[in-house]
Parts: structure tokens; sequence; C-alpha cells
């Protein structure tokens, strides 16, 4: 089943947090509850929603600012993946380097893994580990839609000049586990408007996939982008070709 989404841009960072709902069941997520818990919290309240999880794309103080003032209010499992658990722990650290207070989280109850699944009802994501903005950045793809943290924006690519960063490892993730997610998918970052997989395939000027170079000269599915040899298969529709260093 496809969830329903509300989006709440709130804090200094303008960060957008996530409530996730099965429809039927009323079960509800957060994913990365930033710094107005009140609104978080009001907004559960006026949907009618029980909170059954709070889930962290990355461990960044915009993104997890408001994770203990919510866990007082409303008991709910925690998932981080493990290589973020040091960002997590020094949260009032980072705060601190942009002039703002933040209270230290619980420690997670859960620690997110490539290919688990996670369920709010009947609404199922699997997590998909996309590293490069932080180190346990992850992204959480259900039906028809992606939280994509601060790995891909409209039009943009998440900052990687902070701790942990790594600008290669960011476009390999992107290339190789968001972009070859279906054109259609509802992509949901952690600031900005959502956009597509497809419009960022063809317009973002980071990532966007260029036939012959990055991408399949049949199909226009991501490829490596440097030359592989002679007679390479695609991996999307098994198109063999040559990318960059020969020809057939």
């Amino acid at each position: 089943m496809q969830p329903k989404v509300v989006t709440l841009t709130n804090g200094a960072f303008a960060e957008n947090c996530y409530l996730v709902a099965d429809p039927a069941s009323g079960d509800a997520a957060i994913v990365d509850p930033g710094e107005e818990v009140d609104l978080f919290v009001a907004r559960l309240a006026h949907e009618g929603w029980n909170l059954r999880a709070v889930w962290l794309t990355h461990a960044h103080v915009d993104h997890v600012a408001g994770v203990a003032g919510l866990s007082r209010r409303i008991a709910a499992p925690i998932f981080l993946h493990p290589a973020d658990r040091a960002l997590y722990d020094g949260l009032p650290r980072q705060a601190a380097m942009f002039g703002l207070d933040a209270e230290p989280p619980p420690p997670p109850d859960h620690a997110f893994a490539e290919g688990d699944t996670v369920s709010v009802g009947s609404c199922s994501f699997r997590i998909v580990h996309t590293p490069g903005h932080t180190p346990g950045g992850v992204s959480l793809v259900g039906e028809g839609v992606a939280f994509v943290g601060d790995a891909l924006f409209a039009g943009s690519i998440g900052r990687t000049d902070l701790p942990g960063g790594d600008t290669k490892l960011l476009l390999a993730s992107i290339h190789e586990k968001l972009l070859t997610l279906p054109d259609e998918t509802v992509v949901y970052s952690g600031h900005g408007p959502a956009t597509t997989i497809g419009a960022e395939k063809r317009a973002n000027p980071f990532v966007k996939l260029v036939p012959g170079v990055n991408a399949c000269l049949k199909c226009g599915y991501p490829v490596r982008g440097k030359p592989w040899g002679c007679k390479n298969p695609c991996p999307n529709c098994g198109h063999v070709y040559p990318l960059g260093d020969c020809s057939d």
C-alpha cells in the first residue's frame, strides 16, 4: 500500500520532517524529527495517527535534534544506521558548532542495515544504505516513494564538506542505488521540494545521466562513468556496448 505522507518543514535549517502513515490502520512513523517537537506531536494528533517508529536517515543535528523531546512525549523505537552512531552520540557538540543547544538523544533501539525491511501497518520500506553525506546515511524506499535524507535534492546533492562526508561515495550511492529506482518514484528529501527520480536523471547537473557517458546507450540505466573495456553488458537490459576506450 502507498503511504500517506505529511511534510513538516521546521527549524533553523528548514529541515523536512516527514510523517509516514498507513491510512487504513492509522499507524505512522516519523522520519528525521528536527527541532520543532510540538509541531510534530500536534500534527500526529490532528491526523489521529499512532506513532510506531522513529526512522533516522542520518544523524546530523537538523535531522535528530527533536529525538529526545519526542521520546519523552511518545514512546516509539528509534532506528539508525550504526555508522552514524558517533554523530548521533555527539549531537550536543554538533549543535554547538552552529550556535545551537541540543539535548542528548536516547540510544537507538534498532540498527538499520542494507536490505532490511521496516513497516508501519501495511506500508513497507526497504532500507538502502546511501553513504556519502554521512557514513551511515540511508534511504527508505517504499511503494512509489523514497525518503533520501540529504543524499539527493531537487537539482542538487548533499554537502560532503562535514566530517564523514565523501563526494565520490555520495555520487556512487546516488547513481547505483537511487537513480536505478523507477523514474516515477517520488523523492522526499531532507530539504527543499519533492522531486522524482526521472526529473533528477534528466536535469540534475550533479548526477544527470548521459547515454554513452554514464548511462546505457539503449535503456538509459546508470553505468560506470569510466571505461570498462569492450563488450560490457548493461546490468539492466543486457545491451552490449563499449564505453570509452575501444570499439567493437
